[in-house]
């Protein structure tokens, strides 16, 4: 077995411990034992490579389950504990950019010498900004953990251990944040009004969903029919999305005649520009990272070895925030990716007849390559599956960069000239139209989705165990090719 094999069974090792940590909450008295029962052969069978190897493997998904127990103890024993369901005065800093919502507004606040952010809910008047340093007084509150649903570790993904609702809130200072944070906020602001102003709704909400990952403009119909379709992943800054785009929009400027250097070179100096535009989201971040690390390994012609990187990075972000692996935003972005690394070249070798006019053959084998990896877990989170799904991703999803790029040069260019953009807003107005019409009429054909129910995380399992065997019959066909 190669280095490259072995280190990457040690990656997914890691992860799956985490994992193990996640389902079980396994006690640290077990992890002890488990951790010494490993130790044993790897210092007993040393020279024996082989049993050395596997027992590495035993090792790091031991600590894996180690890291998760460590974190997960931090965290029930954050520093806001002993001040739960009690009533508190804070002078802090607003951390992150105000949720505006229909009749309230939300920030996160962390206190000084305190290890975590407490998430605030106000009213929707007066409007607070990132930076703002604010006096707080109100009652602390633990997030619920409701019958299918955990607010509490949701919002300990993010580093929120406690609530406060309606409290009173005093402006002290203005402009105490990050300034770069703050003008990447405030550009972000602006082209989101001015994209108003020009383009109406439901074509605006769209394309803020697309541009910003803003949701809250669309109705809860227009939510329903995305999801009913298989498109909600375009109406948010998901993982599988902006990796999907990463591919395309290679593929984009290919098209438009670049040499391959420079639409490599342009495609990223787009996607850090974007994940900055909108305010260097975690999500962003994440899902960015990886689809870097794809465009990079393709480049140099290492798609096959991209794998090893990508788990490697999983491996980071988990280390730092185990809570990561029920993220279904890091799920999705890490499994696209995979999908793409593995199973692309077979899907485009299967659609060779399919003519490549505006990239169809590249973005149908993207977007099934994404889904076969993805599906599982959004019938595991969702319990549905929408069977008309990849017929209106391979319709809609080829226009996404050519929209994404389009839709910051119009709301540039209605900062200075809203009459210019307003001119040049309609071929943009119309791919959206275009969208909208496609996934509403796919929401109204019958019979389009299958409905699960109480799917088992066996069966998820089952799945991969599955897809990676599957994958390894593709891998060792192709070598036999290549000897012939």
């Amino acid at each position: 077995m190669t280095k490259s094999k072995i280190f990457l069974y040690l990656c997914l090792s890691f992860i799956v411990g985490i994992s193990l940590g996640l389902i079980f909450q396994i006690s640290q008295l077990l992890i002890l034992g488990f951790l010494i029962f490993t130790l044993i052969p790897i210092s007993v069978f040393w020279k024996y490579k082989r049993i050395a190897v596997f027992s590495f493997y035993a090792l790091f998904l031991v600590l894996g389950m180690w890291r998760y127990y460590l974190f997960q103890s931090k965290i029930e024993n954050n520093d806001f504990k002993n001040y739960i369901n009690q009533d508190v005065v804070f002078e802090s800093i607003i951390t992150n950019q105000p949720v505006q919502k229909e009749k309230s507004q939300q920030f996160e606040i962390q206190p000084d010498n305190f290890n975590g952010k407490i998430l605030i809910t106000t009213s929707k008047y007066p409007e607070y900004e990132y930076g703002d340093k604010v006096k707080i007084a109100g009652k602390l509150e633990e997030p619920p953990i409701f019958e299918d649903f955990s607010y509490k570790d949701y919002l300990a993904r993010k580093g929120v251990y406690a609530l406060m609702f309606l409290p009173k809130i005093g402006l002290l200072e203005k402009d105490f944040g990050n300034g770069i944070m703050k003008a990447l906020f405030s550009i972000k602001n602006s082209l989101k009004q001015s994209l108003n102003r020009i383009i109406p709704l439901p074509q605006s909400a769209l394309l803020e969903g697309l541009l910003f990952g803003d949701e809250d403009s669309f109705s809860e119909e227009w939510k329903n029919k995305f999801n009913l379709s298989g498109t909600r992943h375009i109406t948010a800054v998901s993982g599988m999305n902006i990796t999907i785009i990463s591919v395309l929009v290679l593929n984009f400027l290919l098209a438009l005649g670049f040499w391959r250097h420079q639409a490599f070179y342009l495609s990223i100096i787009i996607i850090i520009s974007y994940i900055l535009m909108i305010g260097a989201l975690a999500s962003g971040i994440r899902a960015g990272i990886m689809g870097i690390i794809l465009l990079t390994a393709q480049h140099f012609g290492r798609a096959g070895s991209a794998s090893g990187a990508i788990v490697f990075s999983a491996v980071l972000m988990l280390f730092f925030n185990p809570l990561l692996i029920a993220d279904i935003g890091f799920q999705l972005s890490f499994l696209a990716v995979m999908g793409l690394v593995y199973l692309q070249p077979t899907f485009l070798n299967l659609f060779k007849k399919v003519p490549n006019n505006f990239e169809l053959r590249y973005s149908l084998a993207s977007t099934l390559s994404a889904q076969a990896f993805t599906f599982p877990i959004l019938i595991y989170n969702f319990g549905q599956i929408p069977l008309i799904g990849p017929i209106v991703n391979v319709l809609i999803v080829p226009l996404l960069p050519m929209i994404t790029i389009l839709g910051f040069t119009i709301s540039l260019l209605a900062i200075f000239s809203q009459a210019l953009a307003l001119i040049f807003s309609f071929p943009i107005w119309l791919i959206l139209t275009y969208i909208l019409k496609i996934i509403d009429f796919s929401y109204k054909i019958p019979y389009t989705n299958l409905i699960f129910k109480n799917v088992s995380f066996v069966w998820i399992f089952a799945f991969y165990l599955f897809l990676g065997f599957l994958i390894l019959k593709i891998q060792k066909r192709q070598k036999l090719k290549f000897l012939f």
